[in-house]
């Protein structure tokens, strides 16, 4: 592949990631996910317990775990009236992944390997 080819490669993985880098690019939304990563990925919290834990009002934790969900970074499971949320495993952050494998390639084939 072409150094242009490359490029266009990292361009289309960066449109594919702005959701999850948007997302995932807020404070609060980072410490959100900390807590959220520290439990049972399948089991998850709910909105009080995740409130509880980042010192949060219920409406700004509820804000952002919508736009989380709405980036595919957590997913949300009913149980009843009770809604509990938990890491996506299989998350749009595999898309980050490919977003810096890319840049590293990238970067390795055409600057060589200066790191100090």
């Amino acid at each position: 592949m072409n150094k242009q080819d490359q490029l266009n490669r990292i361009k289309e993985d960066f449109i594919n990631c702005q959701k999850v880098l948007l997302a995932i690019g807020d404070e609060t939304r980072q410490s959100i996910l900390l807590v959220l990563m520290g439990t049972d990925c399948q089991t998850g919290l709910r909105v009080g317990e995740i409130t509880e834990q980042t010192h949060l009002s219920r409406p700004a934790v509820s804000h952002h775990l919508k736009v989380l969900r709405d980036a595919g970074v957590i997913l949300m499971r009913k149980e009843g009236t009770k809604n509990f949320y938990y890491i996506n495993v299989h998350t749009e952050l595999g898309l980050l992944r490919s977003l810096m494998l890319d840049i590293d390639t990238f970067m390795q084939k055409f600057y060589g390997n200066d790191e100090k």
